[in-house]
């Protein structure tokens, strides 16, 4: 449920929502979302300052009820 919710959030951010992913993971000290996007949409989702990014972990972490949950961007170096 979180990914979805997530993975929604993100790509009414995008320009590419097409290439949007998100993933869970579990760790060890919690669960960790990864959320993969175009390199050029990767500043939007940042945000300046971390502010946008800063703000979609505020919303996960409300939606998650307690549960420990963590939310990173991930760069991905890819050719387009």
């Amino acid at each position: 449920m979180l990914e979805e919710a997530l993975e929604h959030l993100v790509k009414g951010i995008v320009e590419h929502d097409g290439d949007v992913v998100v993933r869970s993971k579990g760790g060890r000290h919690g669960d960790v979302l990864e959320v993969r996007v175009h390199p050029d949409d990767l500043g939007r989702v940042i945000g300046r300052r971390g502010r946008t990014a800063s703000a979609l972990r505020t919303v996960v972490g409300a939606l998650a009820g307690g549960q420990k949950i963590r939310v990173d961007i991930v760069d991905t170096d890819r050719l387009r």
